[in-house]
């Protein structure tokens, strides 16, 4: 089957790349939605949901924070893992032309990823919610490691991350241009998502109906396997498989 799905990514005229939470439970980082994600633990009491409401996080930044300080700001701690490093090369080899992730730990771009649609945003960039004054991730990380909730040098307003939280809406434009991406796609690999966080979830429904095909590789069954050209389980076995073609061929 890693052989079918070599030949599917060489013969692919417009292939993309759809990522969930799964592909970074590779580099250490828990996954959202499994028995042992972030979902399944209460904190303080609340559920986690709870937590990443725009409402709650205006109403109490420092539950947010002191939530996020371990996972969203010590990023630096967790490594581009296999997963990362192929979509990257990939990319460089211009199989891969645009990758969409519902990941919010930056892996990607350190991999070396360019072409990345972050469909629920980045904290690599803050801003004041009162003024719109910008602050990068390594300024904002340093106080919250600190236990310090980021207010705004210039008008001590609340810094939020470029995030989505429960209650927003995802970018307009992006999603925009991902559907206009997808209408000429002809190969998705949906890699580590469950396929159940909608509006994104949408995204390899249009690859289908546009006649395009997928191949899934998550631990967990989605609502789309019975429609994928390939379907795998484990995500490590097969991403490792592909980086030795992929050396090898650039050996030869």
């Amino acid at each position: 089957m890693i052989e079918r799905l070599y030949e599917l990514l060489k013969n692919a005229r417009h292939c993309v790349v759809f990522t969930g939470a799964g592909i970074s439970t590779l580099s250490g980082i828990p996954d959202f939605r499994s028995a042992n994600g972030v979902y399944s633990r209460k904190f303080h009491g609340m559920d986690v949901e709870e937590i990443l409401s725009i409402d709650c996080f205006i109403q109490n930044p420092e539950l947010f924070y002191e939530w996020a300080k371990p996972f969203l700001y010590e990023l630096d701690k967790y490594q581009p893992n296999v997963v990362h490093r192929v979509i990257a090369e990939l990319e460089k080899r211009g199989i891969v032309k645009m990758t969409y992730t519902q990941n919010i730990d930056l892996l990607h771009e350190r991999a070396g990823t360019r072409k990345l649609g972050e469909l629920h945003g980045s904290p690599a960039v803050h801003s004041c919610m009162n003024c719109g004054r910008r602050y990068g991730y390594p300024e904002i990380a340093s106080l919250v490691q600190a236990g310090r909730v980021p207010r705004c040098g210039s008008c001590c307003g609340l810094v939020k991350p470029h995030i989505v939280f429960y209650g927003e809406a995802l970018d307009s434009a992006l999603l925009i241009s991902a559907e206009q991406e997808l209408r000429q796609t002809d190969l998705m690999l949906v890699l580590g998502s469950s396929l159940t966080v909608e509006p994104a979830a949408s995204l390899p429904r249009l690859v289908l109906q546009q006649g395009g095909s997928l191949v899934i590789v998550n631990r967990q069954p989605t609502p789309l396997d019975r429609y994928a050209e390939l379907r795998f389980d484990d995500l490590k076995t097969v991403f490792e498989a592909l980086e030795r073609k992929l050396n090898t061929e650039e050996t030869c």
